[in-house]
């Protein structure tokens, strides 16, 4: 008999076999170990899983769905509440949500909620379940701006209401960071994210690619010469953050975006691509975040040795566990409580190493954190020709700054109610990092979930 305080082992890629390739690390539940974990599951009448998860899944109902072997039905309970539970089974942090609050955690380990979610909407994608038909058109237009996960969700919710809804995306292909910014080896392009696009265009939802608010369009123009009654802005946050210190303008210095957008979007880890990318040889990755995960990971791939330098502890990490459990598998190396203080470039000016300072932790800062502080005396240097910067990112500008009456923080984030996503501007809605700054891809779609509510109300009451 299995051990039910036991979460039901994955199947993963060898490590030395996963880092010479882009294939997914994770290869997810079969039928028998999705149902054996799902047999794990106490079925709570009061779900805190339920309460602990962004848009709100109803957790024990699809799970009860699993156990008793009627995946359909699963599938057709997570759809209620997520347009995208192929790519929340895979990049959600269930362990700090759902599976954090489960209570079958307390004695043992939590049911694998995010697995059993990958599961079902893999079934429901290779048996070619579509999620339920949408209301009836009730002949009201609305615009979203991004056809990332905030602005996918509220067009699928908005389309299930019977809205007819455009989506406008700046780049030449929909997904916002699920394209751009998450590698092939988490999430699948083609048969994940491409698929989940496809569903929510069955709802009716249209997807302009190649339109840049701001510069194509207006959002003053789409509600006054387009004829939307609303505007979701759910742009995301892709201006990358700097450090500031010397050399960080030389060659082979590179942000976290741009890198991740050439070898993600545009495909440069494949021969039969002529994307540029620097195939570093000794690569430094700055930052301790699931973006400066993927950065090592993509560069270890492209055959680079690399370094995580992150100026706090392991335990400080925001990577998720499973993120740094996963690249020290592969061989990234982690210089923790370490911080660059000077980029060193040769003749050419091209990056040749980092100077670097030790750190200690002393009292918490404003996150709650223990604040590094620099230990004099021990400087040091890393011999490199690669520096990727993973400190973070802002929203571009360019969309509060052509739209009368928007207002924003003095991040550059849009200012917008967390219930119901309106902004200063009426008829204006935003959510996801365009809000709050890089997040998680739940968080923003929780927020284009509560926006789809809230321009709901709002029409509804016009």
């Amino acid at each position: 008999m299995a051990d039910v305080l036991k979460k039901v082992p994955v199947r993963e890629q060898d490590p030395k076999v996963r880092a010479t390739n882009f294939d997914e690390v994770c290869l997810g539940y079969n039928k028998e170990e999705a149902m054996e974990e799902a047999a794990r599951c106490l079925h709570c009448k009061n779900a805190k899983c339920v309460q602990g998860c962004p848009v709100s899944i109803n957790i024990p109902d699809f799970i009860k769905g699993v156990k008793e072997g009627d995946f359909e039905e699963a599938y057709k309970v997570i759809s209620e509440s997520s347009a995208l539970p192929a790519i929340c089974g895979r990049v959600c942090p269930q362990e700090s949500q759902c599976e954090g609050k489960c209570i079958r955690g307390i004695k043992g380990e939590s049911v694998s909620i995010g697995k059993l979610e990958r599961f079902v909407a893999d079934w429901a994608r290779e048996n070619g379940i579509k999620p339920p038909a949408p209301a009836e058109k009730n002949g009201r237009k609305v615009a979203v701006i991004g056809s990332g996960p905030s602005g996918l969700t509220c067009a699928g919710d908005l389309a299930k209401m019977g809205y007819d809804v455009t989506i406008f995306e700046a780049l030449h292909e929909a997904g916002g960071v699920l394209v751009y910014g998450i590698p092939e080896f988490r999430l699948p392009k083609l048969d994940v994210v491409a698929k989940e696009v496809e569903n929510v265009k069955s709802l009716g939802v249209k997807i302009e690619t190649n339109v840049i608010i701001g510069k194509s369009v207006t959002i003053d123009e789409l509600l006054e010469e387009e004829g939307f009654e609303a505007v979701f802005i759910g742009s995301g946050a892709g201006l990358p953050m700097f450090m500031g210190i010397p050399g960080e303008s030389a060659k082979g210095v590179f942000s976290a975006n741009e890198y991740l957008t050439r070898n993600n979007l545009m495909k440069a880890f494949r021969d039969d691509y002529d994307t540029p990318i620097v195939r570093g040889k000794k690569v430094a990755v700055v930052g301790g975040g699931n973006v400066a995960m993927d950065a090592a990971r993509t560069a270890l791939r492209l055959g680079a040795e690399v370094h995580i330098v992150y100026r706090r502890s392991e335990a400080e990490l925001p990577a998720r566990v499973e993120e740094v459990h996963h690249a020290k598998e592969e061989g990234i190396i982690f210089d923790l409580l370490t911080n660059p203080t000077e980029i060193l470039v040769d003749e050419n000016d091209c990056v040749k190493g980092m100077k670097c300072i030790r750190m200690e932790l002393g009292e918490p800062d404003a996150s709650g954190r223990r604040r590094p502080v620099e230990v004099p005396g021990s400087e040091f240097e890393l011999e490199l020709d690669t520096v990727i910067m993973s400190l973070g990112t802002s929203p571009n500008p360019l969309i509060s700054s052509t739209t009368i009456g928007l207002d924003t923080n003095r991040r550059k984030c849009i200012i917008a109610d967390e219930t119901t996503g309106q902004t200063s501007k009426n008829a204006v809605f935003a959510g996801g990092d365009a809000v709050t700054g890089a997040a998680t891809v739940i968080l923003a779609m929780g927020a284009g979930k509560a926006a789809a509510k809230g321009i709901h109300e709002f029409l509804s009451a016009k």
